[in-house]
């Protein structure tokens, strides 16, 4: 184990990200409405603020995604921060058939002044045009999919599968403009990169295994401890309060016999299982982040 070698300003901006960006500014100004779409698990973190820079003054909808994986009860606590920033946010499961519904009320609500306007002019009646954006892995495709009813986007559960813009039609109401997801130039602070990496939105080459893992179990075990306990097996005898993560982290190996010759933790094998376990929502349904901790951080930022 390296412990924290995590540096502070990671660099990760390829070239299909460069270009990605410039498109989308070019065809934003043929949309009424952006989804932006984040991870329900880290929406700050997953909030780009490239995108807020290409949105601007534009009408937005937040749809905090894949709440099925997160705590519902910090979920709630992020729609009331997204409120008071006077944004309009909506919790949804892409999966689910509910969503449409969900979507095209509100997106009606904000364009209601809009579209009497054009009505007023004369203008036919026409469909919403909307451009869902939002970073690698936040549900992009699979949320198209669901508002089309039909594999009109390619889904999978790693970054980086849309490369391309594209238009797609949801029955006569919705027009959406589908883009790659895009990150920034880099990560200044450490929370975002380590919660984009412990989440699968950037590839797992890009930070060490072990700082990632560390980032989530210590999170993990100071607002989950009993998920966590009950999940591995650990007993309260097995974790020295002095050195908590390496204790867990061992007694997760060897309550699960992760172990090579000589009867030593297989460390490798602990840091994979906890990540999958983490994605899987094996252990539960986890947040890695709230508006108060991001307070915190934001503060110390400050300080610094």
């Amino acid at each position: 184990m390296s412990g924290t070698s995590y540096t502070k300003n990671v660099h990760w901006y390829p070239g299909h990200m460069v270009k990605a960006r410039r498109q989308i500014e070019e065809k934003i100004k043929l949309v009424d409405i952006v989804y932006e779409i984040l991870d329900a698990r880290i929406p700050y973190s997953s909030q780009n603020p490239v995108i807020k820079k290409i949105v601007g003054r534009r009408n937005r909808i937040v749809l905090l995604n894949k709440t099925d994986l997160a705590d519902p009860r910090v979920t709630k606590l992020w729609l009331d921060e997204f409120e008071k920033q006077g944004l309009t946010a909506i919790a949804i499961d892409a999966l689910s058939s509910q969503t449409k519904e969900k979507i095209l009320a509100k997106s009606k609500e904000i364009l209601a002044e809009k579209f009497a306007k054009e009505k007023a002019k004369g203008l036919r009646p026409r469909p919403i045009r909307a451009m869902i954006m939002g970073v690698p892995n936040a549900g992009k495709s699979t949320l198209i999919n669901t508002l089309a009813k039909r594999k009109a986007a390619q889904a999978a559960n790693k970054p980086g599968v849309t490369k391309a813009q594209q238009w797609i039609k949801v029955a006569s109401e919705l027009e959406l403009l589908d883009t790659p997801g895009i990150l920034w130039p880099k990560f200044e602070n450490p929370h975002v990169g380590l919660s984009l990496a412990l989440t699968g939105a950037i590839r797992d080459s890009i930070l060490p295994t072990d700082d990632v893992v560390i980032h989530g179990l210590k999170y993990t075990m100071e607002h989950y401890r009993t998920l966590l306990f009950e999940r591995y097996h650990i007993k309260d005898e097995q974790v020295d309060e002095e050195n908590q993560v390496v204790s867990v982290l061992t007694a997760i190996g060897e309550n699960r016999k992760f172990l090579i010759s000589g009867g030593e933790v297989d460390y490798d094998r602990v840091y994979e299982t906890l990540i999958k376990e983490i994605r899987d929502m094996k252990i539960g349904r986890l947040s890695f982040e709230t508006p108060q901790l991001i307070e915190e951080i934001e503060a110390n930022e400050d300080v610094k």
